[in-house]
């Protein structure tokens, strides 16, 4: 079955739209994902900065990924509950301010060389991502009919993957040069760069004309495709363990992608400088790109818990190869990792988040929440890095990716009871309107009875 949620053949939530309409919401919200790619791709390659210019140690250094990813566990869910009482776009605008000034607050760290500065900044700028994000993803898959709400996000998800692939190009060609290879300049100019970008976004955001979803559009679409589940979100299996699935999946991504420079820099087979290593992670972030816009059409054709499960089992089987090996077979397992990224984020995201009704937007912030599994995973990497060595380390992501594998082949049995279910509400509503009288009662009864089974059994 295509599509993120398991209905099929229901109208889309929120007023209607022409398609004009729908895909300028879709352009203008998709140019946030830009925004965080840059951000995502300068952060690791700044890891491997900090190492140098402030001599610390790899687990040290890991202050940089706690804060920005703890910002998720902290802000995501004030961002939803923001979202619900003021809308979408009153939302957007808040998180680029935070952006703006998080990116800003580099300009004074760097000037007064302060390690604790970088660390403030990073999690100030990850307060507006977490609020973007938790926006963005909610906003995308609920801008259309549900069936094709993983299709949607991937493909948004995939300029994601452009901008991080350009984040280490910049920072390897500003960063770890030889020129600057003392100085924190090029960190000021580049991230008041980035502050700029942002201005300019949250300007064009101000202005624009931005469809509002709400909460009320959430639950009649649930109702048009025959759900009515009157739990609340914590009872929501699918969406609980979404989160755990999402925490331990970014954990394993951020810290993969944190100690990559490490990697190659202190592998004798390559013997690369940190400049040359920086440009291994481009080169990696490259094939992430790639892939996710080549594997956006699978969750089209095929269910997504399915695809899921098959490219969270690629980043295993790479970060087992990396732990293992060195040489040409170390480079091939961290590409291997880098391709099985591509679609699992934004597929966990749309699986967990189906259904949920008005529950959307606070299902969307607890999705966001498990992004903090960044700020867990490198210090333990970090440690182990410390102790035996970097390659030894990516055992850690390997335990990670392990858990997507696991709530993929959990979800393929829900969307499977989920769109019977449906059928067999949509079935019984057919069956209403053919009837009278008694029998229309008896029908009545049939659904709710049908209904509340349904949400008892998912």
């Amino acid at each position: 079955m295509a599509g993120g949620a398991a209905t099929t053949g229901v109208k889309a939530a929120g007023p209607a739209l022409s398609k004009r309409q729908e895909y300028f919401a879709f352009g203008l919200i998709t140019s946030l994902f830009f925004l965080w790619g840059i951000s995502y791709g300068l952060i690791d390659v700044l890891n491997s900065k900090v190492q140098r210019s402030f001599g610390i140690s790899k687990l040290q250094s890991t202050m940089l990924q706690v804060a920005y990813f703890g910002a998720y566990l902290v802000f995501s869910v004030p961002a939803s509950m923001f979202a619900s009482r003021f809308g979408y776009k009153k939302g957007v605008i808040m998180g680029l301010c935070l952006y703006c000034c998080g990116a800003l607050a580099f300009w004074p760290s760097a000037h007064y060389e302060k390690y604790f500065g970088f660390v403030i900044s990073a999690f100030i700028i990850a307060c507006g991502l977490a609020t973007l994000e938790t926006m963005a993803n909610s906003y995308i898959t609920v801008l259309g009919t549900p069936d094709r709400a993983a299709f949607r996000l991937n493909f948004a998800q995939s300029f994601n993957g452009l901008a991080a692939f350009l984040g280490p190009l910049i920072a390897s060609k500003t960063f770890l040069t030889e020129a600057e290879s003392d100085s924190l300049t090029s960190v000021q100019y580049v991230y008041l760069a980035v502050a700029c970008l942002g201005a300019a976004v949250a300007v064009l955001f101000t202005f624009a004309k931005l469809p509002e979803i709400t909460e009320d559009n959430l639950e009649d679409e649930q109702e048009a495709a025959g759900i009515a589940d009157p739990r609340p979100l914590w009872k929501r299996k699918h969406t609980v363990f979404g989160f755990l699935s999402q925490f331990a999946y970014v954990g394993a991504q951020v810290t993969t992608a944190t100690f990559v420079v490490n990697l190659f820099k202190e592998s004798p087979h390559h013997q690369l400088t940190a400049s040359e290593a920086a440009q291994m992670l481009t080169y990696a972030q490259i094939a992430f790109m790639v892939a996710r816009f080549a594997a956006s059409p699978l969750t089209y054709f095929f269910n997504p818990s399915i695809v899921l499960s098959a490219f969270a089992t690629l980043c295993t089987v790479g970060s087992l190869i990396v732990a293992v090996t060195t040489g040409k077979a170390m480079t091939a397992g961290v590409f291997l990792i880098f391709i099985g990224e591509s679609v699992i984020y934004p597929t966990t995201f749309s699986l967990a988040t189906s259904n949920l009704g008005r529950h959307a937007k606070r299902g969307a912030g607890l999705l966001c929440m498990g992004v903090a599994g960044g700020a867990v995973f490198p210090p333990m990497q970090g440690a182990l890095a410390d102790a035996k060595n970097t390659n030894i380390s990516y055992f850690i992501p390997f335990a990670g990716f392990s858990i997507p594998i696991m709530y993929g082949v959990g979800m393929f049995f829900y969307t499977r009871r989920m769109a019977a279910a449906v059928a067999q509400n949509l079935a019984l509503n057919q069956e209403l309107a053919g009837n009278n009288g008694l029998e229309k009662s008896d029908s009545i009864d049939k659904i709710e009875d049908s209904q509340v089974e349904a949400s008892i059994r998912v």
